[in-house]
């Protein structure tokens, strides 16, 4: 069994999003902007085929009376939909942060039916908006940022293009003002170039940002659908912390009623008859009181497990590092703990993290077969607070197949953390290998 030490992962590796604070290099930053401009080229092309999805659904629309009508706006919804989730991903990835579907759950029934309920959904008409937005905004952010690039490259080769071109194209860049008779005449040209390359460098990230922020504006969910969609997830949250509340405290009454419970009243049976069997047979009373000493024994340790499972001893004291650790320690299978901690975090959230990962590791070892377990653990700040997101995983190498409705306890660890505004997603596809992966949203002390 090992045990390695602390871990960084790079954060929000991937992601086209620049941050200073992290110091990005020059040839970092050259490469992100390459990237974006690689971007703006397909963004532009999208922009067009937006406006022509625009046209489409428009005209299905116009035609809805007519029975070819309804098929078609279905089918052009969906293209749409379909658009709109491309760049949704991109603007994520762009700005840093999801950004969610806002459309009504799919109705079914009849093609009429379909088609009402996707023109009461408000999502339909802002992705309408948005596609004629787009169809403008688009040539003003990737396009400008694209058309930068263009002339600070035509500039830099100006001699180049005036030497190949015909003598009445490119004599006169500036107006017929200002004429130029020779090659040597056109490096006067030149230095436009890597001013462009530097307008182009300078504001291709802010454009890529501003298209995003349209995109996030338009395609994501308004402030009162996710107010809505809050206050259903905190009812969802506070039934289901309810239910697991009442849950365990079921559970802990049947282990009393079950164990440390009928062990005293068997403890205080046999000392009443240990009283009785005094005065005539004392070797009696002897085995008796040895029968009760046992009993009190295993009374107690059914105790000290019933306090272990509402809230370890070693977790209040160690920490949910020592306490993970602790835990691979009694794994009968050969786990890594990796783990990345700025400090202690709040009892409730060390809880919480506890038990879902020990719950994760118990299904691993019951229903995977694995031969190799790793547990990982890793506080991720946010920039400037202490507040952050603590990612857990439990990976093995057995042979997959978990699921959340599979009946192996993992619904159980997502009602916890929900409670915390937490998630939990499972990869194991069958014949393995397995990843649980959870995150909750808190602060470090």
């Amino acid at each position: 069994m090992t045990h390695t030490g602390e871990q960084q992962v790079p954060v929000g590796a991937g992601k086209l999003v620049e941050r200073p604070a992290l110091g990005v290099g020059w040839r970092a930053a050259l490469t992100l902007r390459v990237g974006l401009l690689g971007w703006s080229f397909v963004l532009l092309l999208g922009s067009v085929l937006g406006f022509g999805l625009l046209t489409l659904w428009t005209t299905s629309l116009t035609v809805v009376a007519f029975w070819v009508g309804i098929p078609l706006t279905l089918l052009s919804t969906v293209l749409v939909r379909w658009f709109a989730d491309l760049h949704r991903r991109w603007a994520a990835d762009r700005l840093g942060e999801p950004v969610a579907r806002p459309y009504s759950p799919t109705q079914e029934g009849s093609w009429p039916v379909q088609l009402w309920a996707v023109l009461r959904d408000p999502a339909t008409w802002r992705d309408w908006a948005w596609l004629a937005v787009n169809s403008v905004t688009g040539w003003f952010t990737c396009g400008l940022s694209f058309l930068l690039f263009l002339c600070g490259v035509f500039y830099l080769s100006y001699p180049l293009v005036f030497a190949l071109t015909p003598p009445a194209v490119f004599r006169t860049p500036l107006g017929n003002g200002f004429r130029l008779h020779g090659v040597g005449e056109s490096f006067a040209m030149v230095p436009l170039g890597p001013v462009f390359l530097l307008l182009w460098y300078t504001t291709a990230v802010r454009l890529a940002n501003l298209n995003a922020l349209v995109i996030h504006s338009l395609l994501g969910p308004t402030a009162q659908a996710q107010l809505r969609a809050r206050v259903a997830q905190l009812a969802a949250s506070r039934a289901e912390t309810v239910d697991t509340g009442a849950d365990e405290l079921r559970r802990i009454e049947r282990d009393l009623h079950d164990g440390a419970q009928a062990r005293l009243v068997s403890l205080g049976m046999s000392l009443g008859l240990a009283e009785q069997l005094l005065p005539q047979n004392p070797q009696a009373v002897a085995e008796l009181l040895a029968e009760a000493r046992a009993s009190t024994a295993g009374a107690l340790a059914e105790l000290r497990d019933l306090v272990r499972g509402i809230h370890p001893p070693v977790l209040a004291d160690r920490g949910l590092d020592g306490a993970l650790k602790a835990l691979a320690l009694a794994n009968p299978i050969s786990t890594t703990v990796v783990t990345s901690l700025p400090g202690r975090l709040p009892a409730p959230v060390e809880s919480a993290a506890y038990f879902a990962v020990a719950e994760a590791l118990t299904n691993a070892i019951k229903h995977a077969q694995a031969q190799r377990i790793e547990i990982g653990v890793e506080f991720t700040p946010r920039p400037g607070t202490t507040a952050g997101l603590l990612t857990m995983w439990v990976y093995d190498d057995g042979r997959g197949g978990a699921a959340l409705d599979a009946g192996t306890g993992l619904r159980g660890v997502a009602r916890r953390l929900s409670a915390f505004d937490g998630t939990l997603t499972a990869d194991s596809p069958p014949g393995g290998p397995t990843e649980i992966r959870m995150s909750l949203p808190c602060a470090s002390s």
